[in-house]
């Protein structure tokens, strides 16, 4: 139901591999789209960051990139609204110019941290306060490394932004987190007031006031400045929306809008998400294995809980870069995707591989076992095997770390509808859709229109302006093609090999942290 206006809507959303943005008309049609990759900076074991200046230049060309395509008046766009892929951080001084690299969400540096809080604060106090296990990712943890490792830089921080935070603090000149992203800061923060704890953040040491005021994230938190209008080409005064995870972002604009929606990305990393209103589950046993944040449809009572492999599209995106220079050199020649390329070696490979088996941790592991130290392991190599091989087991042990905590989810109980509907990234894969369909062992859709998180941020700046009286649009506007239904012998085979794959992180698990030790982290 949208109120009786004309006009565009401009969404716009930054990744861990790149950013987007879409500028959609009043019937949800796509108008002006655009993407830019930028690089993953690796400086030291562990470490996963940006260049954060990129982030704004990026935002800027986006932006008139989407406005041109589209061949609108920046005054017909209504409003705007961002999203990031979390737990990021964007360290800014009073200028708003940024402070070192942005931490992204594979970085894993801050360990001493983590041993640190859990001596002195307590692990189980923590998550009863945050919903948030102590890992070494929560926004605040990765503050305190900066405060004992940096700290003269760190005496510079006026505030700590995710990497939506800071675009729209460089569009509205506010810095500000809305519900779903403050979760992320972990430690001090209250997931069931949705507030920071001042007296935890006492005890940690780390000064209030460099945390932002957090909002609804369909809430109006300012306008784009005379500055900002005249770097992106919108129109001064153009009402920013306070904004969302990026995930959310991806699965509003899908049409995840009631409990038990159930969506999947491929993006960087591979995850899913199941909305529910059940603030207990957050802290219940099975619910501390998973990430658990507010979700952007009423976003003070609705939760979403969110499994998490780290490095889900990204693995696919590494063999890309790092082995695939035949692959890469035909798609600049002849303009053939290398990712088809990849996929049609992996096509030609039977389920399971020909017993290869991949741990997919090129950058540890989140949910369910939550091992900083984990890497990747190639497991069952023989000289039969091909490139081909290699890529189909990756995607099948992506799978396999997915399925992992979908059965736990199973186990609560939390309501599931199905299918599941495949969303972003790696998703274009037919061959990787149906290992998932396989593995989970339920029926499974694609979105058509796959304009991803940029196209939710559009629908969140719609609601929050009142040009739509709620996130039904989204309803709406989807549609869902190639339906496929899991093949119970690919199935039985895929658990199989399931176990066995348990049993090797199981068997390593002990000289993953020896690893660690011995390469110093």
């Amino acid at each position: 139901m949208t109120a009786d206006v004309s006009g565009y809507l401009l969404g716009i959303d930054f990744g861990t591999g790149g950013a987007k943005a879409c500028l959609i008309d009043m019937e949800g049609e796509v108008r002006g789209f655009a993407f830019e990759e930028y690089a993953l900076i690796h400086e030291q074991p562990g470490w996963s960051e940006h260049d954060a200046a990129l982030y704004w230049e990026v935002a800027c060309r986006l932006i008139r990139s989407v406005v041109a395509e589209a061949g609108v008046k920046p005054d017909l766009v209504l409003g705007v609204a961002a999203s990031s892929a979390l737990p990021s951080l964007v360290m800014v001084n009073s200028a708003h110019v940024p402070i070192h690299h942005a931490y992204n969400l594979m970085d894993r540096r801050a360990t001493t941290e983590v041993t640190w809080l859990k001596e002195h604060i307590g692990e189980e106090r923590i998550f009863r306060l945050s919903g948030y296990r102590l890992e070494d990712h929560p926004t605040l943890v990765n503050l305190l490394w900066e405060k004992r490792n940096r700290p003269d830089s760190f005496a510079q921080i006026d505030k700590a932004l995710t990497i939506d935070g800071f675009i729209t603090l460089k569009l509205t000149g506010r810095a500000t987190l809305h519900d779903s992203s403050a979760a992320f800061y972990g430690v001090a923060y209250n997931l069931r007031e949705g507030r920071f704890d001042e007296a935890m953040l006492a005890e940690i040491d780390i000064d209030p006031a460099l945390l932002p005021e957090i909002f609804r994230c369909d809430e109006i938190i300012g306008e784009v400045t005379a500055e900002a209008a005249a770097l992106t080409g919108l129109a001064a005064g153009t009402p920013v929306a306070a904004g969302q995870v990026d995930c959310n972002a991806s699965w509003v604009g899908a049409g995840a809008i009631d409990v038990g929606d159930f969506q999947s990305n491929l993006g960087s990393v591979g995850n899913f998400g199941v909305i529910h209103r059940s603030p207990e589950y957050n802290f219940s046993e099975i619910g501390r294995l998973m990430i658990n944040f507010p979700y952007t449809v009423d976003s003070r009572n609705t939760y979403v809980t969110v499994p998490t492999t780290m490095t889900g599209g990204q693995c696919i995106r590494y063999l890309r870069d790092t082995f695939s220079q035949h692959e890469l050199e035909v798609e600049r020649v002849l303009g053939v995707s290398a990712y088809d390329l990849l996929n049609l070696q992996a096509a030609d490979v039977p389920p399971s591989s020909d017993g290869l088996i991949i741990l997919p941790f090129l950058m540890g592991e989140r949910t369910p076992i939550w091992d900083v130290n984990a890497r990747g392991v190639i497991f069952g190599l023989s000289l039969n095997h091909t490139k081909g091989h290699v890529v189909r087991a990756m995607m099948e042990g992506v799978a396999f770390a997915m399925v992992d905590s979908f059965h736990l989810i199973q186990e609560a109980g939390l309501p599931i509808n199905i299918p599941m509907v495949l969303n972003e990234g790696g998703a274009v894969s037919r061959l990787w859709r149906q290992i998932i369909c396989d593995v989970f062992n339920v029926p499974i859709t694609l979105v058509k229109r796959r304009t991803g998180a940029p196209y939710g941020d559009a629908i969140l700046a719609g609601v929050a302006t009142g040009v739509f009286a709620d996130f039904s649009v989204a309803k709406d506007w989807v549609e869902y093609v190639e339906p496929m239904a899991p093949n119970a012998e690919n199935h039985a085979r895929y658990m199989a090999f399931f176990e066995l794959y348990k049993r090797i992180y199981a068997h390593l698990k002990d000289d993953f942290a020896a690893l660690a030790a011995l390469r110093g982290g």
